[in-house]
């Protein structure tokens, strides 16, 4: 589990196609406290870790997950920047919302506008988890958690104030970007409750 708070910033150092996709990913965490078989949000998506060196740590994507998220859409080019964070601990704070790293679908920055210093974005979510996005709800955007601004449709909007933008990838960000998309979970609990209710 996650919270959707950014903890380092990594970047694609190196990629292959073993079948499924193998990547060693750079960052600045102390390598030497994390484990192999460590949990590691990359950009949103829940990775193993399967090695490590001095200053990177190495995972594999099946194919399954690349199909599934924005990694299929847009690929992990070397030099790619990616919002990293490390599973969350029992006692560590809780500054977002619970975020599984189990990414439901891609969504399409299809605006943004600057709106003093911070950025207002819009986003189209597939139709299909629309529902599942309110206003001033959450939602998990590259692994951020953000909170929703406003709902039309299958769009909806978040505000990216300049902080934020510095300590994550949200600055790269450019129109017709794909990112990984992951509802509240809490959300997918109150739709399921309603339908069996009117089941």
């Amino acid at each position: 589990m996650f919270t959707g708070i950014i903890t380092d910033i990594g970047t694609v150092l190196a990629t292959e196609d073993r079948g499924d996709l193998h990547a060693r990913i750079g960052t600045g965490y102390d390598t030497d406290g994390i484990d192999i078989g460590a949990s590691i949000a990359c950009d949103g998506v829940c990775l193993t870790v399967t090695g490590l060196g001095p200053d990177w740590f190495e995972v594999d994507i099946s194919a399954e997950t690349v199909s599934k998220t924005a990694i299929g859409v847009q690929g992990w080019p070397v030099g790619r920047r990616l919002n990293l964070e490390r599973a969350l601990r029992v006692g560590d704070e809780l500054g977002g919302h619970i975020v599984s790293g189990h990414v439901d679908g891609v969504a399409r920055l299809v605006a943004m506008e600057d709106e003093g210093a911070s950025t207002r974005m819009m986003f189209e979510a597939p139709e299909a988890l629309a529902r599942f996005i309110a206003p001033k709800g959450s939602v998990a955007l590259n692994g951020t958690s953000l909170t929703v601004n406003e709902v039309d449709g299958a769009r909806f909007g978040v505000n990216i104030i300049p902080h934020t933008k510095e300590v994550t990838t949200w600055g790269d960000l450019a129109v017709g970007d794909a990112l990984n998309l992951e509802i509240d979970t809490m959300a997918r609990y109150v739709a399921r409750l309603t339908e069996y209710a009117a089941a």
